[in-house]
């Protein structure tokens, strides 16, 4: 499981043009059972995405598809965990570790 940290490099202005596309994105991730939820950061300086996805490079793969990261106007941390206690239906969700 990872969560990914998106933080804006630049004006909001800039990621207003291509939020849009980020919904988009966002909506076909959800839909391949990828992430598992999302949102603005508050103050709105970013975002955060919880990923279920089986490995470090298989995210930032599919990550690179993200407007946002395609057109530099953020920057994304990436913090990998191992689940061990989760809400009942976000366990049936996790991914298992081979």
């Amino acid at each position: 499981m990872f969560v990914v940290s998106i933080t804006y490099r630049t004006d909001l202005s800039q990621v207003e043009l291509l939020l849009a596309e980020h919904l988009r994105f966002l909506d076909a991730n959800y839909q391949a059972g990828h992430f598992l939820a999302s949102g603005p950061k508050v103050p709105r300086t970013g975002g955060i995405i919880l990923a279920n996805i089986p490995s470090r490079e298989a995210l930032h793969t599919l990550l690179e598809n993200d407007p946002f990261y395609r057109d530099g106007i953020a920057v994304y941390e990436i913090t990998e965990f191992s689940v061990t206690k989760a809400a009942a239906n976000l366990s049936e969700l996790v991914v298992q570790s081979s």
